[in-house]
């Protein structure tokens, strides 16, 4: 989707919908002088509106009206925007993608809409979140479809107005800056989509080198050979299963030399079925989303090279696919990893702290990095005690925590921080080997982070597990049901910020 920033003036610019957001309201309350002038031009059809109180403003509520000519517009669809006291970034990226589904509603390819201000966000991080919020509202997943005739067409562009020129200037680079994020999103939302027959690692790490070519970034991929040769049995065990055999891919942004290195971390279980541990069959075909973690590193990874910051950026992928066979891993196994712990199998459905045992192993030695960040869709656990409203935060480094947290909320990829303790490694002690990959229901979230910590060494480290974050059933204003591509956003804030800090 094309993304454009003007002060042209709304009542002369063409687009299929003309979306003017408004700010929840009394009915005796004074209308901004904005929406005053433009309904003088509609003669009188937004006041006749909020005169019978059809329409208030409310978070989310439309109205539609029909010029008739009175402006270049076809239609007019009125936005309500809730409290103006409550209004964040947020605000704005639910509006702009409201406004893209309301011009998609209505079959319009193009769209224009008044740019919303708000004295909590200053124009530069509304215009970033207003691009996002268009971009992010305008992706479908449907490569797999039949396109059928009246089908809704794709809205092409949305055009955001300023009323001044010197807000339209300080808008467009941010404007550029959110629709590149969101494409990055939307890259790890295609990635985290794709069902496990079209995906397996090869495909995953293919789609990984095309991103990279792309993008100009560095990309190695080691095979199984190249896997067997750095003794990374953590992935080769639970890859040893699927006729598909695992990936290892490592994605550089190469910043200059002196900057700072930092290591983001991905699992990419392209299908996980538990293995011989094998999962109930109810929602087992969620289970394609289990390499949301490593799409989100991809997609992270797009956005830091077109963005080009200012870091050494490492991007770390352990792909593989966990299945049942008579090569599978098997629980009672002992399974040796790059670091050298024996890890004892007891459950080979906890398949995703196996595979990034390995990779942030190779993270933390092969890259000397100042921090380490890794996303995993990692435990059920976590969605039982957080739900579906933020990421589940574990780390070794309380500044490094505070920093991802910070960058949650400005982001509204929201994560909470969790406790990691003592108790927590102790209960993941093994009689048989150094470690085992699961410390039982209690705690789980925690005692797999816990595992994870075994493999960092003494990189300041931030686990996210995105379990209940990573993919839904419900639609939004900016995300439709399926992968949410959660951690895009996240990343690039946390990154962005990483000298302010």
């Amino acid at each position: 989707m094309k993304v454009r920033v003007t002060s042209a003036d709304p009542t002369r610019t063409s687009a299929d919908v003309l979306v003017v957001p408004v700010f929840q309201m009394r009915k005796d309350e004074r209308r901004p002088s904005r929406l005053t002038r433009l309904d003088k031009v509609l003669g009188g059809r937004i006041a006749a509106v909020l005169d019978t109180g059809d329409f208030r403003g409310r978070s989310g509520e439309t109205a539609v009206l029909y010029p008739e000519g009175a402006v270049a517009a076809q239609r007019v669809v009125l936005l309500g925007l809730g409290k103006e006291e409550k209004a964040d970034a947020d605000t704005l990226r639910k509006a702009a993608g409201t406004a893209v589904g309301a011009t998609r509603a209505r079959r319009g390819e193009e769209a224009a809409m008044l740019a919303p201000t708000t004295r909590r966000v200053r124009i530069p991080a509304a215009a970033q979140a207003l691009a996002e919020g268009a971009v992010l509202a305008g992706y479908r997943f449907d490569a797999y479809k039949e396109k059928a005739k009246d089908d809704p067409p794709t809205v092409r562009q949305i055009t955001f107005l300023y009323e001044k020129q010197a807000d339209a200037r300080s808008a467009r680079r941010p404007a550029e800056t959110g629709a590149i994020i969101a494409e990055g999103q939307n890259l790890a939302r295609e990635l985290s989509n794709q069902p496990g027959n079209q995906q397996p690692p090869a495909e995953l790490a293919r789609a990984a080198q095309r991103v990279a070519r792309k993008a100009g970034l560095r990309c190695r991929v080691f095979g199984p050979a190249e896997l067997k040769k750095r003794a990374m049995g953590g992935i080769l065990a639970v890859g040893g299963g699927s006729t598909n055999p695992p990936r290892l891919v490592i994605m550089d942004h190469a910043g200059r030399k002196g900057q700072p290195t930092i290591c983001l971390v991905g699992k990419g279980i392209t299908f996980d079925s538990g293995g011989i541990s094998i999962k109930p069959s109810a929602s087992m075909d969620e289970m394609k989303h289990d390499m949301s973690g490593a799409a989100a590193v991809i997609g992270a990874m797009q956005v830091i090279a077109a963005l080009k910051l200012p870091l050494h950026v490492v991007g770390i992928v352990a792909a593989a696919e966990n299945l049942p066979s008579g090569t599978a891993y098997r629980p009672g196994d002992l399974v040796k990893t790059a670091a050298g712990k024996t890890v004892e199998v007891l459950n080979t459905d906890a398949e995703g702290r196996v595979v990034l045992a390995d990779a942030l192993h190779h993270a933390a030695t092969e890259h000397e990095p100042e921090a380490i960040v890794d996303l995993a869709t990692l435990t059920g656990a976590c969605v039982i005690a957080l739900g579906s409203w933020c990421s589940g935060l574990f780390g070794s480094d309380d500044a490094l925590v505070e920093r991802i947290r910070k960058a949650g909320e400005a982001s509204a990829e929201r994560v909470w921080p969790m406790p990691l303790w003592d108790g927590h490694r102790d209960a993941i002690k093994s009689r048989a080997g150094d470690i085992k990959n699961t410390g039982g229901r209690e705690a789980g979230a925690a005692t797999a982070a816990a595992f994870l910590s075994h493999f960092v060494g003494e990189v300041p480290w931030a686990h996210l597990d995105i379990a209940g974050t990573a993919w839904t059933q419900k639609a939004g204003p900016y995300q439709t049901a399926g992968a949410t591509g959660v951690g895009v956003r996240l990343l690039v804030e946390f990154l962005q910020n990483w000298r302010k800090a």
